[in-house]
């Protein structure tokens, strides 16, 4: 006969065997969501892969031109070279580093975007030296990152609070002979709250729809160019990179360091259109208001680091091309968001797993 102590003991047998069935379908079903979303993120990785390939086929016909042939205008290497030349310095280090990519550090490389200067290019000397003059050299020199992640994975601190020159940058810099000088900018995007006024409509370099500044009458202020922001170009990667809140370069770092920043083309419009003048304005002739009432005056300096100028053909693009360019932008964003999902499932799989291993131990 079987005592209440046996049945019991049963009980409680059976319940462990019914738990531990249960943890293993939870395994089961966390382990098919895994096989799943990495099969879709695959696939997403490939097709980002094929229109960047086709995007790209098109860059590399319209770089060369009658325009730039002459080696004159500033180009992106130009760019980079200038920031290299600097060698003591975190951009100049961070360059090296990007162009370096069998010592590549990945922990440190993969959530920066890059720096500033590399990020755009414009139409023209005279509008690189002024924004670039207006930005600010630390601005220009700048590393954004995408996240705090990235920030934190530049520098490293020992116990006491100093700076570890063997990790992060300082001692990617240390293992070349570098040293970072001094202090240096760094840009996180999660930071930047974006524009959220809207893109101009079916423009291929997805511009930003800041109203027009006008007088009380309603008139556009004479020799009123354009927003700073919406003069610069961004390349098929750099405009097809979207954050993880699936914002752009555009509308978060420019627009964060640029604003409602206005260009016109000389200084005396410039001044005709104060009124309309709110949050800074620059002239193609050197001009310079920094906000409203505040003013920079004297002669132009050399401007070290500047952002390359955009090539003859550059601003041609080809038939649905903005389309292209937008799935990349949304591939991307997706990408983003199902490596979210990966990680999510990843960890409830392995705490289920140490769950079932203790209950078997």
């Amino acid at each position: 006969m079987i005592t209440m102590w046996q049945q019991l003991i049963q009980f409680y047998l059976n319940q462990n065997d019914a738990n531990h069935e249960s943890i293993k379908n939870e395994i089961k079903k966390h382990e098919d969501n895994l096989k799943f979303l990495n099969s879709q993120s695959n696939r997403l990785a490939e097709s980002i892969l094929d229109l960047q390939v086709s995007l790209g086929r098109y860059h590399s016909c319209s770089v060369i031109t009658p325009d730039n042939e002459s080696g004159s205008s500033n180009t992106e290497d130009d760019t980079a070279e200038q920031i290299l030349k600097k060698e003591n310095s975190a951009a100049g280090i961070f360059c090296w580093l990007k162009a370096n990519a069998q010592t590549s550090n990945l922990a440190l490389e993969k959530d920066a975007v890059g720096v500033v200067a590399t990020l755009a290019r414009v139409e023209s000397d005279e509008l690189s030296r002024i924004l670039s003059e207006y930005l600010g050299l630390q601005t220009m020199l700048a590393i954004v990152c995408s996240t705090n992640e990235g920030v934190n994975a530049l520098e490293k601190y020992n116990p006491e609070g100093t700076i570890n020159c063997n990790a992060g940058l300082h001692g990617i810099g240390s293992s070349i002979k570098r040293k970072v000088n001094g202090r240096f900018a760094v840009i996180c995007l999660e930071a930047f709250r974006p524009y959220v006024g809207g893109f101009v409509a079916n423009d291929p370099q997805k511009k930003l729809a800041i109203p027009k500044p006008r007088f009380p009458n309603e008139e556009c202020p004479a020799g009123f160019i354009d927003y700073a922001v919406n003069m610069l170009y961004l390349e098929s990667n750099n405009l097809s990179f979207v954050t993880s809140s699936g914002h752009g370069l555009r509308e978060t770092l420019f627009y964060g360091l640029l604003s409602g920043l206005q260009v016109y083309r000389t200084r005396n419009e410039m001044m005709s259109a104060l009124p309309c003048i709110d949050e800074g304005a620059v002239s193609l002739d050197g001009g310079m208001i920094k906000k409203n009432g505040m003013f920079v005056l004297g002669s132009r300096k050399d401007v070290e680091v500047k952002f390359g100028i955009v090539s003859g053909r550059s601003g041609v693009v080809p038939p649905n091309y903005s389309q292209a360019e937008e799935v990349v932008r949304r591939l991307k964003w997706e990408s983003t968001k199902l490596a979210e999902d990966i990680q999510r499932e990843q960890q409830l799989l392995d705490h289920l797993k140490a769950k079932s291993a203790d209950k078997v131990a």
